[in-house]
C-alpha cells in the first residue's frame, strides 16, 4: 500500500477515533450540510468546540467547508468514507485468505 494512502488512513481514523467527531459524521451523514449552529444545538457542546472538531474532520479530508451568506457549513466527504471503506475491504481480504489457510491445516 502507498505510503500516502496509509497517512490518509491513519489520519482518517484517528479522527473518528473521537465519539463527538463520530457524532458528527453520523449527524453529517444524511448529506444534509449544516452551521455550526445547527450541529450544537441539542448537545452540550459549545460552537466553539463543535468548530475545533470539525476542523479536525475537514483536515482529515472527511468533510468540507462552504460559505453560504455570512454562515458556514459543513457536509460530509462521502469520497473519503468510501476510500477507508475500500481499504478496510483491503484489509479484511488479506485476513479471509489467512483464516482460510489456516482452516485448510487444521482440518
Amino acid at each position: 500500500m502507498p505510503a500516502g494512502r496509509e497517512r490518509r488512513a491513519a489520519a482518517t481514523f484517528a479522527a473518528l477515533g473521537d465519539a463527538t467527531r463520530l457524532r458528527l459524521v453520523g449527524r453529517l451523514s444524511s448529506g444534509a450540510a449544516y452551521s455550526i449552529t445547527q450541529l450544537a444545538e441539542g448537545t452540550p457542546l459549545t460552537r466553539q468546540a463543535v468548530t475545533k472538531h470539525l476542523r479536525t474532520l475537514e483536515g482529515a479530508g472527511l468533510v468540507r467547508c462552504e460559505q453560504r451568506g455570512r454562515e458556514r457549513v459543513f457536509a460530509l466527504e462521502a469520497a473519503r468514507l468510501a476510500e477507508m471503506r475500500e481499504y478496510l475491504a483491503g484489509i479484511s481480504a488479506v485476513w479471509d485468505k489467512r483464516l482460510a489457510r489456516l482452516k485448510s491445516v487444521v482440518e
